[in-house]
């Protein structure tokens, strides 16, 4: 595959339901999945859920075997990549693996690029790689976080989010601040008194989150000083003494290789070989050299560092919470940072609250503005998303359908109304034809109109923010026809910016395919090895000839279905 490709290169399936053994290979673009009832065709969904952390269900496994394994391999990103093997996670080539394996007992264990990995963190990384669709998933368009993060996407309006967020962030911390004075007054002298120790005591040792390690490295090192010269100081008398110079006798072994090197190759390349290592060691014993001249017990070091680890000791002791020492020392340090701001606070009194309280209005004011700010770029962006949308609706055999992205704002008087996400309340409202009311999308649309909503949003999304791989299941859902066609045609369309899988029972959705592949059954009702394939251009005709009419060797559903893959071709072409 091109280097530029990102997406799903190979699943791999084993014990899964009715599928025993499977390799299936996918390809840039669109790729179908198509086959009769009961073929496995969603068992390749089932097993991309579980590869992308999905819920483990021990009844999946087959009957009759121990154990379910699937796999995938990805094509990602270099950024990806490099995030990835900073986390040891290993992607030669930038290919990732996700391994996959649940036992008859319910057992599960999932890796990322042959290491131990936890459903949590491969779930939060499927994300950027695949967005999937399949039975109810349209229920996500009623979902205002849903709504809310398409909508940013696609107005990119996330620096506006950001800074909000940032100032909301200070508005509530002073709220806190506040309450909790106001909430302290009783107790407040004591403890003032108890913070300025605490502040003291810190400042006088001033730790820093690396000492814990440091201090513990450089005490190892000096106290064995002594024991460190002895084992350098012997090593460097085997390797180097008056009497026995290894490298010497090295060398002159060496120099009788070279005279004779250059009249047999293979024993040249030994000699070669031997030059290195002899260069290496070398190299070595001046290191050792170089080590034991430098090695110096410093005493004052030594006793500074003592100090300094007992001190630590105390402070962790006295004022540590909780019995890990290390999260105690880090809760400590992160205490110390705030401690000075916490005293000014209370020995501020009312003054302070005043003080605060006027910091609190500025920032409130601030984050109106943000808010306002960030709700007009999003009702602007709405206005786009909605025509955007409205003319793929129509692209779908949906002339006089309508999507409105509304965005209304709630009442900046209110505190309740400022949210993490801003304070906008945001919907999409539906017409399925003229002269109809605008009603909530779950109120108005069929299931096959969600699939189209969906699929619309997902082409004009797609053009500026695509994820790698997109999967459908039942996009195709109550629709036949021209209408069929049109949504095999959108789903081309975004195969253009992204690696499209689709699983279909229709003809019209397959004939766009750049890659059909069709699951089937062997006699014994189970799916082997050879039963998931791509199939060439006569092996399409028949099974398109199946999908129309239930009879693939029908010369005239075949005629039919030759007629279907020209058509597209024809459309293909022209543009």
């Amino acid at each position: 595959m091109s280097d530029s490709f990102r997406g799903l290169e190979e699943l791999e399936i084993r014990n899964l339901g009715v599928i025993e053994s499977s390799r299936v290979e996918f390809a840039p673009g669109l790729n179908v999945l198509t086959g009769e009832t009961g073929a496995g065709k969603t068992m390749v969904l089932t097993a991309l859920s579980l590869i992308m952390g999905g819920k483990s269900d021990a009844d999946r496994v087959r009957t009759g075997t121990d154990r379910l394994m699937v796999s995938g391999h990805f094509a990602i990103e270099a950024d990806l990549a490099a995030e990835l093997d900073a986390e040891g996670v290993d992607c030669d080539d930038r290919t990732l693996l996700i391994s996959r394996t649940i036992t008859q007992d319910g057992k599960s264990r999932i890796s990322l690029g042959g290491a131990p990995s936890t459903n949590a963190r491969v779930s939060e990384l499927a994300q950027s790689l695949i967005e999937v669709h399949a039975q109810n998933s349209s229920q996500r368009l009623m979902k205002q976080g849903y709504i809310r993060s398409a909508l940013d996407k696609y107005g990119a309006t996330n620096d506006a989010l950001v800074e909000y967020q940032a100032i909301l962030d200070r508005y509530q911390t002073l709220t806190s601040r506040i309450t909790k004075l106001k909430n302290d007054e009783a107790g407040r002298e004591k403890e003032i008194a108890l913070l300025k120790e605490f502040s003291t005591a810190f400042r006088a040792v001033d730790p820093r989150a690396e000492d814990l390690v440091d201090i513990e490295v450089e005490l190892t090192r000096l106290e064995s000083v002594d024991e460190l010269e002895q084992a350098v100081s012997t090593s460097l008398n085997y390797l180097d003494n008056d009497e026995v110079v290894l490298s010497s006798i090295l060398n002159s072994a060496l120099k009788s290789l070279h005279a004779a090197s250059g009249k047999d190759k293979k024993l040249e390349e030994i000699s070669g070989k031997l030059s290195d290592d002899v260069f290496a060691l070398t190299e070595s014993i001046s290191a050792l050299a170089r080590y034991l001249v430098g090695l110096d017990a410093d005493p004052a070091k030594l006793d500074y560092l003592q100090n300094r680890k007992a001190a630590i000791n105390s402070l962790i002791k006295k004022f540590g919470i909780g019995s890990d020492r290390e999260a105690a020392f880090l809760e400590i340090i992160e205490r110390g940072r705030t401690v000075d701001e916490r005293i000014k606070d209370l020995v501020g009194g009312a003054a302070r609250i005043e003080e605060l309280e006027k910091e609190k209005r500025e920032a409130r004011v601030a984050l109106v503005q943000a808010a306002q700010l960030l709700s007009s770029a999003r009702i602007e962006a709405a206005k786009r998303l909605s025509t955007e949308i409205t003319a793929e609706l129509a692209s779908l055999s949906m002339p006089h359908a309508r999507i409105v992205c509304d965005v209304v704002p709630r009442d900046c008087e209110a505190e309740s109304s400022f949210q993490e996400f801003g304070i906008d309340e945001i919907s999409l409202l539906f017409a399925s034809h003229e002269g109809s009311d605008l009603l909530a999308l779950n109120k108005a649309a069929s299931g096959g109109e969600l699939s189209r909503v969906m699929l619309a949003i997902e082409v004009v999304l797609a053009t500026s923010f695509p994820v790698p791989t997109y999967i459908f299941d039942e996009v195709d859902a109550g629709v036949g026809g021209k209408a069929a066609m049109e949504v095999g045609q959108r789903l081309a369309q975004l195969a253009k910016f992204a690696q499209v899988i689709v699983v279909t029972h229709l003809a019209q959705v397959a004939v766009w395919a750049d890659r059909h592949l069709v699951v089937s059954k062997n006699e014994s009702g189970i799916v082997g090895i050879s039963d998931v394939r791509a199939l060439e251009a006569e092996e399409r005709k028949v099974e398109i000839a199946r999908m129309l009419s239930g009879q693939e060797s029908s010369k005239s559903a075949q005629e039919h279905a030759q007629e279907l893959l020209e058509l597209v071709g024809a459309g293909r072409s022209a543009k």
